[in-house]
């Protein structure tokens, strides 16, 4: 996985992870990256600050993996998985037509990107690369 600093051509900063920086570059010229702020696509990679690993890597890098399991299993155990069914469902919920409670299930890109610029606020939950 690779991280970028992004910004868009309103110059909102945001960061994006990739699998490589030819997924970046591919996703990017189809339109398929966007603005958490504006929804805008046209989207560039900031200047950026070479990241230099250092002695002990393995050891903050088991870490880190730990707190996103941990982060992962609280939201799970904290929500209700309604599946496909979470586009619909989150939708009824900001209605009101069903009960308010935490959510979560899978969309599509752009099912999620139509919650957000319908103001319905969600969020993705980490992976770890190799985890599905």
């Amino acid at each position: 996985m690779i991280h970028y600093a992004l910004v868009c051509d309103a110059g909102h900063d945001f960061d994006g992870w990739f699998r490589d920086s030819a997924a970046f570059e591919g996703q990017s010229s189809q339109r398929l990256v966007s603005c958490p702020f504006c929804s805008s696509t046209n989207v560039t990679r900031a200047v950026m600050a070479p990241h230099v690993a250092r002695g002990g890597g393995e050891d903050e890098a088991t870490k880190l993996r730990s707190m996103i399991r941990q982060l992962r299993d609280n939201v799970v155990a904290g929500t209700e998985d309604v599946g496909e069914r979470f586009p619909e469902e989150a939708r009824a919920i900001e209605e009101g037509d069903a009960t308010r409670r935490p959510i979560r299930g899978r969309a599509t890109f752009e099912e999620a990107k139509a919650l957000l610029e319908d103001g319905i606020e969600i969020l993705p939950i980490p992976e770890l690369p190799g985890e599905s």
